[in-house]
């Protein structure tokens, strides 16, 4: 039995489209009829025509959808149901098309007789390879609704401390957008109109008012070609920085800044502390565990750096001594692996030393947060004053200017 996409009309004439479970296109389109439906297409959920097509039988699943569908499915093999039955239950549950035929394009792989792991294979653009690989490892163990579970923890807690680091971001950056636009209107708008009194002055205005009124010229002449040219430079920086040469020492620059630098390497020492611990506690090999946690490193330097050290572990040395060596893993994840292998706990360590990372991006975000409010309020504080100055100045010497 395969899982089929299709296309059919009712009998008002109005499209519908979904998933059907059958064993050939014949048989899903007698099933649409018998449903009082019109078939215009039947293509298989896996087939490459239809990947061609729609695109969907890649497209990724979106984090939150994919916590939820591994928590169903947790649940549902605790209960004791087959696995066919949860795969066609949790796709019958979710209101995503894609996830739904994706599902149960899995469960068709299942039905013939391959693993979860195998069927979820079919969709590695889907499915990461963290995700494959554990869920792999909890078929040969027996422990698959376990397994799952802790999957779905591990996605949720990647989620929500992600959504906390963009919603305390989110302020600072409107204010700053905000702040730009003032600036912007207060020099095309409103201070031309202000300084258009001082033109017909025969004395030398200040040199602060002389600056302004140039200042505002310049944006009201060049203010479009300005901006052009800096979406451009924008498009340039951001096609520069996908060229791997160019982005890799972007990253390097960016772990030498004294707030920021800190905030990425612990960030990213969190999320490789998380996934190694999930991938060490579902006995998975700690080659493949090291190498799958390197891939979820977003900074380019660390990245290589635990790949080496990958390296250096196939060849005998610890795992602690290896990313010693790296030299970008903080000191508090580096002692904690050296206690996990000294103990034997180190899937306890591993985790511990994230959730300490990941209060310290929480104190890391307040404080860049607590600094950059004040210190762009002095900013605009600042630049009101000087326009202020550059106005009033002219005023306070009208006497000397008119004479």
């Amino acid at each position: 039995m395969d899982a089929f996409e299709y296309l059919a009309l009712d009998p008002t004439g109005k499209e519908h489209r979904g998933v059907l479970e059958g064993d050939s296109p014949r048989q899903v389109r007698q099933q649409l009829r018998e449903s009082g439906l019109t078939p215009l297409s039947v293509d298989s959920a896996v087939g490459k025509s239809t990947e061609r097509k729609t695109g969907l039988s890649q497209k990724r699943i979106n984090v939150m959808e994919l916590a939820l569908i591994t928590r169903q499915m947790a649940t549902l093999l605790r209960s004791g149901l087959p696995l066919e039955h949860v795969l066609k239950t949790t796709a019958q549950q979710t209101e995503k098309r894609h996830v739904e035929r994706t599902l149960l394009a899995v469960r068709a792989k299942v039905l013939e007789g391959r693993s979860l792991a195998d069927g979820l294979s079919e969709f590695q653009k889907t499915f990461p390879e963290l995700y494959i690989k554990t869920v792999d490892s909890g078929e040969e163990s027996g422990h698959l609704d376990v397994v799952l579970e802790r999957l779905a923890d591990y996605t949720e807690q990647r989620q929500q401390l992600r959504q906390k680091t963009i919603f305390a971001l989110f302020y600072p950056s409107l204010l700053s957008i905000v702040s730009l636009l003032i600036v912007g209107g207060l020099l095309t708008y409103i201070v031309p109109e202000v300084t258009r009194v001082f033109d017909n002055m025969s004395a030398e205005l200040p040199w602060i008012t002389r600056a302004l009124m140039a200042t505002s010229d310049a944006f009201r002449a060049y203010g479009i070609p300005i901006l052009l040219g800096v979406l451009m430079l924008g498009l340039f920086v951001s096609y520069l920085l996908k060229r791997p040469g160019p982005k890799f020492a972007w990253h390097r620059f960016l772990l030498r800044l004294p707030l920021a630098g800190r905030l990425i390497r612990t960030a990213n020492a969190a999320r490789f502390s998380r996934t190694l611990s999930i991938m060490t506690a579902s006995s998975v090999s700690i080659l493949d565990a090291l190498h799958i946690a390197s891939q979820v490193l977003t900074n380019l330097p660390m990245r290589r750096a635990a790949e080496e050290a990958t390296s250096r572990v196939r060849e005998g040395t610890s795992l602690y001594r290896a990313l010693e060596k790296t030299g970008y893993f903080p000191p508090m994840t580096l002692s904690l692996l050296a206690s996990g292998e000294a103990s034997g706990n180190l899937e306890g360590m591993l985790e511990r030393s994230a959730e300490i990372q990941e209060r310290e991006i929480e104190t890391l975000v307040s404080t860049i947060q607590g600094l950059f409010e004040p210190i762009l309020i002095l900013i605009m504080g600042g630049i009101v004053m000087i326009i202020v100055l550059a106005i009033l100045l002219p005023i306070f010497d009208l006497n000397q200017l008119i004479g």
